[in-house]
């Protein structure tokens, strides 16, 4: 049986229905997953997966009957980075920086509603929480948006675990982000690559090592962020000295790319080939949101030629069949 390439992805696609591309993709290579979005990068408007909590649950239930079951991710992290909105109805969440602030007691109860919110709609995954350190309060798209817990890196590690309390007691799975921490930089990753060699401290690439095999759901969403030291040529998402050091430390943790679409990507490679490339180096996931272009048609061709570099031999397939293993690991763990 051909091996199933489809597991190795996580599509977004526009609309309140699966479309006709997503169902026929599942049904010819599988589907590891699906990523939903509120607003809209196309229409420049909030009408794209989520209209209503009933809606979404619809939704959720329609994406479940996918061939091989994707699992459903969403980026819930509070603030301005919450694609569930009170406005229409779902639980609210503060920003990470505002969160911080409060008693534990009360974090507690956010949390809870928060991620028993999650499960009843049927998402499995959370892209959550954000364990970058605020080492750059002027940050575009961390420090300066709220998106991180603290300076302190020791707050921002109680703060993971007690959202890890939350997501374990609601069994909606936790991807940490952004590998290997982005909260000093002064670039955003959407418009172009960032180079955080200077900005990176040891015990920030360590915080993820630590928390991720004790966080439910056990994976880490991996940045296109270039470390010099590392890999002079290549952001994370594409390197496999980058990824391979990621993976010696962490043998079994599902490692999954930020969105394949941003723009530092897109000038040097193109989703098709960065994708590929991706996948070469060792990631397991790749995510396509299809929300910052509109490259819905072009996802069949991109799997099929990961499909065709396994059959010629320039793929491993036996690393590739680890990937797919993992990602049906947290399928039967979050079923």
């Amino acid at each position: 049986m051909p091996i199933s390439v489809g597991e190795l992805f996580i599509l977004g696609f526009y609309g309140k229905v699966v479309p006709d591309w997503l169902k026929d993709f599942a049904a010819r290579f599988g589907l590891g997953g699906v990523i939903l979005f509120d607003y809209s990068c196309q229409t420049r408007q909030y009408d794209n997966n989520v209209a209503s909590p009933e809606q979404v649950q619809s939704l959720c239930a329609e994406i479940a009957e996918l061939p091989s079951n994707p699992l459903i991710f969403i980026d819930q992290e509070g603030g301005l980075v919450r694609r569930l909105k009170d406005g229409l109805g779902f639980q609210p969440l503060p920003s990470a920086k505002d969160f911080n602030r409060l008693a534990t007691e009360e974090k507690g109860e956010i949390l809870a509603a928060s991620y028993g919110d999650l499960r009843r709609l049927g998402i499995r995954y959370n892209f959550a929480p954000v364990i970058d350190v605020d080492y750059n309060s002027d940050n575009p798209n961390i420090g300066r948006v709220k998106r991180s817990y603290s300076a302190d890196i020791s707050e921002v590690e109680a703060n993971a675990r007690l959202v890890d309390v939350a997501a374990r007691q609601a069994r909606v799975g936790l991807c940490l982000k952004h590998f290997p921490g982005i909260g000093g930089a002064n670039v955003d990753s959407h418009h172009d690559f960032m180079d955080i060699s200077d900005a990176l401290r040891p015990e920030q690439e360590e915080l993820f090592y630590a928390l991720a095999p004790q966080t439910y759901g056990d994976a880490v969403l991996v940045s296109h962020a270039i470390v010099r030291p590392w890999d002079a040529g290549n952001p994370m998402t594409l390197s496999s000295a980058g990824i391979g050091r990621l993976r010696r430390r962490l043998p079994e943790t599902l490692l999954i790319t930020d969105d394949m679409q941003m723009q530092g990507l897109q000038k040097a490679l193109g989703t098709g080939a960065a994708s590929l490339q991706a996948i070469v180096a060792g990631m397991d996931m790749i995510c396509i949101g299809n929300n910052l272009f509109d490259q819905e048609r072009e996802m069949a061709a991109i799997a099929g030629t990961v499909a065709a570099r396994i059959a010629d031999g320039a793929l491993d397939q036996a690393r590739i069949g680890r990937s797919i293993e993992r990602v049906r690991k947290r399928k039967a763990l979050l079923a």
